[in-house]
């Protein structure tokens, strides 16, 4: 589990979304929890991950603590960055729980505190 941990961080630091997708099966679901529904199979997780990166061209993340099991991780992340054509930059608290099949990313479900990186952002948060 921890190398296949590894190689997902090392992919997701290169900002690469094929070597990201490369690491999850093909009936993999994505969903970051902000008020959208879940992406469903490689080609939309592909496009998922491409908007994200693209939305923000500096994204990165930093390691505040990791628990893996057998068939699964629970990653904090300190997630930081900036708003692409803007100078709004974030730096917020996120959770990721990742679900592991054959050796593959099955699932993964990203915990964003999204009122702070909506505040952060200067969006108007939903009441």
């Amino acid at each position: 589990m921890d190398d296949l941990f590894q190689r997902y961080a090392d992919a997701w630091g290169r900002r690469n979304p094929d070597a990201i997708v490369a690491l999850h099966t093909d009936d993999t679901t994505f969903h970051a929890h902000v008020g959208q529904e879940p992406a469903r199979g490689k080609a939309a997780v592909r496009r998922a991950f491409a908007d994200l990166l693209a939305q923000f061209p500096d994204l990165a993340f930093t390691q505040v603590s990791l628990r893996t099991g057998s068939d699964f991780w629970v990653v904090e992340w300190r997630m930081s960055g900036t708003l692409a054509g803007t100078d709004s930059a974030f730096e917020v608290d996120l959770v990721d729980l990742i679900t592991v099949e054959g050796g593959l990313v099955k699932s993964k479900d990203s915990y964003i505190d999204a009122v702070s990186l909506q505040a952060q952002l200067g969006m108007a948060v939903a009441q």
